[in-house]
């Protein structure tokens, strides 16, 4: 299952008509990059998303974040001209439950999509409720840019989140799992099964999940038990013949399957019968607590802070601390519990009470929880349920390049610059091919490489070593801090340690974050730099899913930027200048500054202004601000912003000419794209850095210039493609609403995802692979939770 954001246009897995039109026109040239933005309408008569209208919101809209517009006579550093980050976040995850709402798409998608959303909130609860909370327990009442203090906006996100929760629990019950059970897929409770069923999964529960089971009541002789983050568990109470009452915690499994086949031997005609693992313990209790009465059962689910510090004055290594971090995030504070909406008040007042949670983080929902396990589904081979399933495609510049010929390779580098677009493109017959290929080049001298995240079985991380072992110098930047990566990233760098690899762990204050490799080549008595600047990590796995733009290169001056960033990572100071890269946090803010203001004078001077920038996040006041002062004088800009959004567009007279846009489709959306248009002599940039302030001041970031005509070519076809996408594409309001964008009753569907997967095919070479030979991922990888704006999508 690739990681993505998105959905299709079908209903029920039949395409409608008009859906499989394609506009001959869509995206072609740069119109929408040239005019004045989206030429698509957005509907002013939305209906605003909640858990009574998620069935009938045509078109839909996010709900609102505030109600009252910015006040246009106060300057720009009034709170109310900024929309809270964290609402911003939810606001996202409206967007991406609608896509499994949204019935013009196949069953197994829309249950995806509740499995994506399932760990987006599990993260998003993880990391800004528990740094919410900190701050409330630290007593820090100071607000952000927006005017809220910790407190309120701890308070405002729960609330919003309970709505997402029980439209998700909604749609789940009332909508995929009804249309997934007509076709031939049933999730199944006890009552729905069949006595040879029951008797099977007795057996089946007998022989392999009872052992696995670890009952622990909570009584006078025993603690109340440990509750680890995001596990299931069951609430037993039993009765004894005296008529004491226990509570028993029952964990399930992590290592058992979610969903259990009802009979493996009885399906017929393609039929699924599954019953999650939890309903099965609980419908043979009498054999985990014989000779007692069981008086009720209920699940419920905890999730933990993941916002646990450590003290940076502490002289300790940054591998002994990253364990730390580890440990401690295993007994770090409970920030929610979910429990089944039938769970008894009792057993309710027993978990708040010794869990230690407010009221207003306990949330009710009708089972089953974890929706993100149901994402295994997915896999079942049910073509008519889901999308066609995507294959990369070798880019035309690579096509018969083999990294048993690493000379060839860097001869087409060396010729002219390449821009790979991946999921589009092969990452294996780029990506991989380009490090294969200097591994193995007999006159390669070196190669650096920047990880952020790579993949458990990463063939990146073979490579290196294999360069290492044929005499090349290797030097190898791992980011300890990546999180959710952390111990990954740990394993990675003993074993590269352990092979004699130059590896630098980063630094205490900054997280390095720049998607860079650089390979130093030995050509004609001199030395030859190549270079691969990107937007996406080195994972081949997320490459399938993840939109990410690659540049490959043989300038001299992005190979020395390169050699100095590298020489940052290993060494003990910084480059303060660079000859073509914009480096955070050296040069990025500031530049970006000034390729803001140049296009607020050229609006000043009648020469026009306009900037289309393509970001996850747009968080930094102020970037805002410059931005706002940019529009104020008739600046015409687009933002396609994924995720956050602290901005307010469509303000008149003064944010009238800004427009926000956020594709949630088939594919994550994550690359990066700076266009600037410089009165006709434009400038491109594509990097590793959103426009937040972590990213611009706070971590190592590489954004390259993209010089090629033709090149600059394709990202325009990018950009104007998603500006005139009618079916994937939000566009934001001043309150901070969204509005999905809808084709007219005689217009066409234009899907950016699926017209680049088209372009793409039609434009692969005839000698092109057709598969990747990427080996197909651990299943114990965790693709599907990298939704959020904020984590492990970076």
């Amino acid at each position: 299952m690739t990681d993505a954001t998105d959905t299709e246009n079908e209903s029920n897995g039949e395409e409608t008509a008009d859906e499989t039109v394609e506009d001959e026109t869509a995206g072609e040239g740069t119109t929408a990059i040239e005019g004045e933005g989206a030429n698509t309408e957005v509907s002013d008569d939305a209906v605003v998303l909640s858990p009574e209208t998620w069935k009938d919101a045509v078109p839909p809209q996010t709900p609102p974040i505030v109600a009252d517009p910015p006040p246009t006579d106060e300057p720009f550093d009034d709170d109310r001209w900024y929309l809270n980050r964290e609402l911003s976040e939810l606001s996202f995850q409206w967007r991406v439950l609608h896509e499994a709402t949204d019935d013009r798409q196949p069953p197994l998608e829309r249950l995806r999509f509740l499995s994506i959303l399932t760990r987006n909130l599990d993260e998003f609860f993880m990391k800004r409720i528990g740094g919410l909370k900190q701050q409330i327990d630290a007593g820090t009442t100071e607000p952000t840019v927006d005017g809220a203090t910790p407190r309120e906006q701890w308070s405002d996100a729960l609330s919003m989140a309970a709505d997402l929760f029980e439209t998700q629990s909604r749609c789940y019950h009332e909508a995929v799992k009804p249309a997934l059970a007509e076709a031939g897929v049933e999730v199944l409770g006890y009552d729905d099964l069949r006595p040879e069923e029951i008797d099977y999964l007795r057996d089946q529960f007998e022989s392999s999940v009872l052992p696995t089971l670890t009952p622990l009541t909570f009584d006078p002789a025993h603690p109340f038990p440990f509750l680890s983050n995001l596990s299931l568990s069951l609430a037993v109470r039993t009765r004894k013949p005296d008529e004491t009452i226990r509570f028993s915690r029952i964990k399930v499994p992590e290592n058992l399957p979610r969903l259990i086949p009802a009979d493996p031997d009885l399906p017929e005609d393609g039929e699924t019968r599954v019953v999650p693992v939890e309903r099965v313990i609980a419908a043979n209790l009498d054999l985990v607590f014989p000779d007692v009465e069981i008086v009720d059962h209920s699940t419920f689910r905890v999730t933990r802070n993941a916002e646990v510090r450590r003290n940076e004055d502490v002289a300790e290594g940054l591998i002994e601390r990253i364990e730390d971090v580890l440990r401690e995030r295993r007994f770090a504070t409970l920030v929610r519990i979910e429990i089944d909406e039938d769970t008894p008040s009792a057993v309710r007042d027993l978990l708040v009470e010794h869990l230690d949670v407010d009221d207003s983080e306990v949330f009710e929902r009708r089972a089953p929880l974890a929706l993100s396990d149901f994402g295994s589904l997915y896999d079942l081979d049910a073509p008519d349920l889901k999308r066609e399933a995507w294959t990369p495609q070798q880019h035309p510049r690579f096509v018969g390049l083999n990294a048993k010929q690493p000379e060839e390779v860097f001869a087409s580098i060396r010729e002219r610059d390449a821009l790979v677009h991946h999921p589009y493109h092969s990452f294996t017959d780029t990506v991989q091919t380009f490090l294969d290929a200097a591994a193995h080049d007999p006159d390669t001298l070196a190669i650096k490489a920047a990880i952020y995240r790579t993949a458990p079985d990463s063939r990146v991380i073979g490579s290196l070593i294999d360069a290492a072992k044929n005499g090349k110098q290797v030097a190898v930047m791992v980011e300890l801090k990546a999180r959710f990566d952390e111990e990954n990233n740990l394993r990675w760098v003993k074993r590269l340690e352990e092979e004699g690899i130059h590896v630098a762990y980063g630094t205490v204050d900054l997280k390095t974050h720049s998607k860079v490799a650089l390979a130093v080549r030995e050509e004609d008595d001199d030395v030859r730099l190549y270079s691969h600047v990107a937007t996406g990590n080195y994972h081949s796995g997320t490459a399938k899913g993840y939109v990410d733009l690659g540049l490959f290169t043989a300038d001299h001056d992005v190979g020395q930027d390169l050699v100095r960033l590298f020489n940052s990572f290993t060494g003990h100071s910084r480059n303060r200048s660079y000859r073509k890269l914009l480096v955070a946090p050296e040069t990025l803010r500031e530049r970006l500054y000034e390729l803001i203001d140049r296009e607020r004078d050229h609006a000043l001077a009648g020469r026009g202004g306009r900037i289309v920038a393509k970001m996850n996040a747009l968080e930094d006041p102020g970037v805002v601000e410059r931005l706002y002062e940019a529009a104020e004088v008739g600046v015409e800009i687009d933002l396609i912003v994924r995720g956050i959004c602290r901005l307010r567009p469509g303000v008149e007279g003064v944010t009238g000419s800004v427009r926000v846009h956020s594709v949630v489709g088939r594919f994550l959306e994550h690359s990066r794209i700076f266009r600037f248009d410089n009165a006709g002599d434009p400038d491109y940039y594509i990097g590793s850095a959103d426009w937040m302030t972590r990213n611009l001041d706070r971590r190592v970031e590489a954004i390259a210039p993209v010089g090629d005509p033709s090149l600059r070519e394709t990202l325009d076809e990018i950009l104007s493609t998603m500006l005139d996408d009618n079916r994937r594409r939000w566009e934001m309001r001043p309150d901070g609403s969204y509005v999905q964008a809808r084709p007219g009753a005689d217009e066409a569907t234009r899907d950016t995802h699926e017209a680049l997967m088209r372009r793409t095919s039609e434009r692969a070479p005839d000698e092109r692979s057709g598969r990747e030979s990427e080996p197909r991922r651990d299943p114990s990888v965790n693709l599907d939770g990298v939704f959020t704006s904020d984590t492990n999508a970076n």
